[in-house]
């Protein structure tokens, strides 16, 4: 595959080539890391889960929409836990960052036809760092439930952006957005891509690579699943984020298929938007 474009197979592996490319772009992407079979149990599931449903709230995007996600911290005991833990999703993050790594949170964002907010220019860290996490030893798979295209929404990036480090956030509606002229004179000297998605097909990127993604004014919904992790020697100093276990106890890839046909709400704890305390430090509602 060119660039950090890759195909899982069960013969795949993080070899030095595709641990430089993640070094030099900030991304890798890996094509059907859930086969046909694995990512339709994972989007009928996750059609049916009330929880999804129940807990899931919207950010204004300050472009005049709103995005729906729903988030939670605690693996839970069905198939979003378990394509968490896999050796093909955690084992190759662990391989990406360098070392072993927790759950730091899960979420479903669900872009639906016509009505889907964007998400402004932003790197994950921008809101974790205000967490208390010390190290941008951290980094995002996100999973396409649905096709993501440019018409539809699909995440855009700019590949190289992490070595530029942290950048200042600021409140934009009700999400942390990157400086804007700092993200323009990156825009500038940084080529901008879409990562165009397939079902199944994941990007695995570091904590600060720079990305955002459109409304989506489709007629096609676009669901994700990310899964972040930090790196469990990266213990955040904010004491309602340091996590109950640093332990990720991986299962093989055949665990996915295998686990029961069933999803599990109650074994996690959503998130409620008026606890974001990113937003609420850079709202100057809290010091951090």
């Amino acid at each position: 595959m060119a660039g950090s474009d890759y195909r899982f197979s069960e013969d795949f592996k993080v070899t030095d080539t595709v641990k430089a490319d993640f070094d030099r772009n900030g991304y890798i992407i890996l094509r059907s890391v859930l086969d046909c079979d694995e990512i339709q149990k994972l989007r009928c599931l996750l059609e049916a889960d009330e929880g999804l449903q129940k807990y899931n709230y919207g950010r204004d995007d300050g472009e005049g929409g709103r995005t729906k996600l729903a988030l939670w911290h605690k693996l839970g005991n069905d198939i979003t836990g378990v394509v968490t833990r896999v050796e093909k999703v955690a084992g190759t993050m662990e391989k990406l960052l360098g070392g072993k790594v927790y759950h730091y949170h899960s979420k479903v964002v669900m872009k639906e036809a016509r009505t889907g907010g964007a998400h402004i220019w932003h790197q994950d860290y921008g809101y974790w760092y205000v967490n208390g996490f010390m190290f941008p030893d951290m980094g995002t798979v996100l999973i396409a439930v649905d096709k993501a295209d440019r018409q539809n929404g699909c995440l855009k990036i700019l590949p190289g952006s992490h070595r530029a480090g942290r950048i200042d956030h600021v409140r934009v509606g009700d999400q942390a957005g990157a400086d804007g002229e700092r993200v323009a004179q990156l825009e500038d000297a940084l080529s901008l891509k879409y990562a165009e998605l397939e079902p199944g097909d994941a990007i695995f990127f570091h904590c600060n690579l720079l990305h955002r993604s459109d409304q989506n004014r489709s007629d096609r919904r676009r669901w994700a699943f990310l899964i972040a992790y930090n790196r469990a020697d990266n213990l955040p100093v904010c004491e309602q984020y340091i996590p109950e276990d640093t332990i990720l106890e991986k299962l093989p890839n055949s665990a996915v298929l295998e686990c029961p046909s069933v999803i599990d709400s109650a074994g996690r704890d959503f998130f409620k938007l008026e606890n974001d305390f990113a937003v609420r430090v850079l709202d100057k509602d809290v010091k951090p």
